[in-house]
């Protein structure tokens, strides 16, 4: 890794906490919810930090969520907004994940935590997702449960996601996720090129999706990411998976902060459908 490359993401990393604000209007519900319970999940690259959010009144089941912040912004608390919202609205135990990033770890360190944590997940019902290069990270956990032959989530939820770290980036594209941040990403988390067209890499270039859970895919008008994600969709459906896609007109990468009204009536939508998902007497998606 070139030297600018490690400082780079190694800024990128230590400031998440005073760089990333995008959830700050998106406080609709469960701001009266107590501070999240840290635990402490082993993995086979070692203990994560789990932030875990109790609902008063639980439906069952659980929603397991991995931040975004493009595999180099260790900071989980940047969807603590989300997490209290689904918690308080679905009613369900949520998990947020402090999996490791970049330039401290690389492919697949990230992919491997975010599985052992949701496997850890207490519960028999389990839906995963997660915003950008954590929905890319839920879509790698639904993967790697099918492949492992053992549970599988109920759901996953694929906002804005990161799915193929292989293809060069545009450089003519537009939106706030510039062909740089990309090739910076990838020569920092995904270093050996031959990694990014593992299936846990970029999901969008798995040669079979059959047998994934149901999907909530969430894309925007103006994103740069936004084919990765309608690809995704409609791959998944061709392999047979039930798909709820939903695109934010007028809006970039940040598709929830940039409409807020809008958002209300996605959040809700995105609740429901975890809570449908994991409800007990449920039926698998």
């Amino acid at each position: 890794m070139r030297l600018r490359d490690r400082l780079a993401a190694m800024v990128m990393h230590a400031t998440a906490r005073w760089t990333v604000h995008y959830g700050d209007n998106l406080r609709f519900a469960g701001t009266d919810l107590p501070a999240p319970e840290v635990v402490r999940v082993p993995t086979r690259h070692g203990p994560v930090r789990v932030h875990v959010y109790r609902p008063d009144l639980r439906s069952g089941g659980a929603y397991v969520h991995f931040h975004g912040g493009a595999w180099l912004m260790r900071y989980p608390e940047m969807d603590d907004w989300w997490c209290r919202y689904v918690a308080a609205t679905a009613g369900v135990p949520v998990y947020n994940v402090d999996y490791r990033c970049g330039p401290y770890v690389a492919f697949p360190v990230a992919q491997h935590q975010c599985f052992d944590v949701a496997s850890w997940v207490e519960a028999d019902r389990v839906a995963v997702g997660g915003f950008s290069s954590g929905g890319g990270l839920a879509a790698a956990v639904c993967l790697q449960a099918r492949d492992a032959g053992g549970w599988r989530p109920r759901l996953q939820v694929l906002g804005v996601p990161a799915l193929d770290l292989a293809t060069d980036p545009d450089p003519a594209a537009g939106g706030m996720i510039s062909p740089g941040l990309r090739d910076l990403v990838r020569r920092v988390y995904f270093p050996d090129p031959a990694t990014r067209r593992h299936p846990y890499a970029s999901p969008l270039l798995a040669d079979d999706l059959a047998g994934l859970p149901r999907a909530v895919v969430l894309t925007a008008e103006r994103d740069a990411l936004r084919a990765d994600g309608e690809r995704y969709a409609e791959r998944l459906r061709e392999a047979g998976v039930e798909v709820l896609h939903d695109r934010t007109p007028g809006v970039d990468h940040y598709f929830l902060t940039e409409n807020p009204e809008r958002a209300r009536t996605t959040m809700a939508l995105v609740a429901a459908e975890i809570a449908r998902a994991v409800t007990v007497g449920s039926t698998p998606g």
